[in-house]
């Protein structure tokens, strides 16, 4: 997986009411099937319709999923160790020419969100690798597990129903596969991320966070929406650089990410 959820503490983007009632949690999957029966009376509360309640009735419990939590350590290197872990003149390489071979798609996100094209490469590599592997776990079980979880259940409750809202509208089904922490499509949206930015890049009437395009022009629109000013600087101490605190909260990824910008830029 190219996300972990420590470098995902997003803001939880998507306002649904307040629940009317408690919802339980567990720290193991033995009560996972009486509180889905839980969460379902408040995703019924919050307008989630029948293919959403459908979609967590068929959740499973994700047992890699919980081991993938509590067993994050990347993050805890040095930026030197970090980068060389994560491929990061790979990513430079590669960027470089991926925006070689399609300079006007690059230049029409700028033009529209403010957002070079280094940063959007380089959040691209560091995800999913160009795309190359967009994860291999079922989106909505991820989310529904860590919701169920006690660790961090307030975070990942708004993005579990903004799972099942997505599949009330047919953007992804329960058998979409993502990252282990329910992020989804190139760029690892989580779900309630992928209802509030996402955007139709390719203007074909739906948003698909599994076409580059769409995925692309919604990182984009994250990044304008989060505060980037366009034409100012992105490496650290510069007026940017806090965007790319809002995309990922570890310290050495935001590093890397405006490293490795700047040099597919350059």
């Amino acid at each position: 997986m190219r996300s972990m959820l420590q470098s995902l503490v997003l803001a939880s983007t998507v306002v649904f009411a307040s629940p009317v009632f408690a919802i339980s949690c567990g720290n193991t999957g033995n009560g996972f099937n009486a509180w889905k029966a839980e969460f379902a009376q408040l995703a019924k509360q919050q307008g989630i319709g029948q293919r959403g309640l459908d979609a967590l009735a068929q959740a499973q419990y994700a047992s890699r999923t919980i081991s993938a939590d509590r067993n994050q350590k990347s993050f805890r290197y040095s930026l030197p160790k970090f980068m060389e872990i994560r491929g990061a003149n790979t990513i430079i390489a590669q960027g470089r020419k991926r925006k070689a071979r399609n300079p006007n798609f690059y230049a029409a996100l700028e033009r529209q969100y403010g957002v070079p094209a280094g940063v959007l490469i380089a959040i691209h590599g560091m995800e999913t690798a160009f795309g190359g592997f967009m994860g291999d776990s079922q989106v909505v079980s991820a989310i529904v597990t860590l919701t169920y979880d006690c660790r961090r259940s307030d975070f990942f409750r708004p993005h579990a129903l903004g799972a099942l809202q997505l599949v009330d509208q047919g953007s992804i089904t329960v058998n979409t596969k993502g990252a282990k922490h329910g992020e989804l499509g190139h760029t690892q949206f989580l779900p309630g991320n992928a209802l509030k930015y996402g955007i139709d890049g390719n203007g074909d009437g739906r948003v698909d966070f599994y076409d580059i395009s769409d995925a692309m022009a919604s990182t984009a629109n994250f990044l304008r929406q989060k505060g980037w000013q366009p034409g100012k600087g992105y490496q650290e101490g510069q007026p940017n650089f806090k965007v790319i605190e809002q995309w990922n909260a570890a310290t050495v990824y935001q590093q890397a990410i405006a490293i490795m910008g700047a040099k597919i830029d350059g």
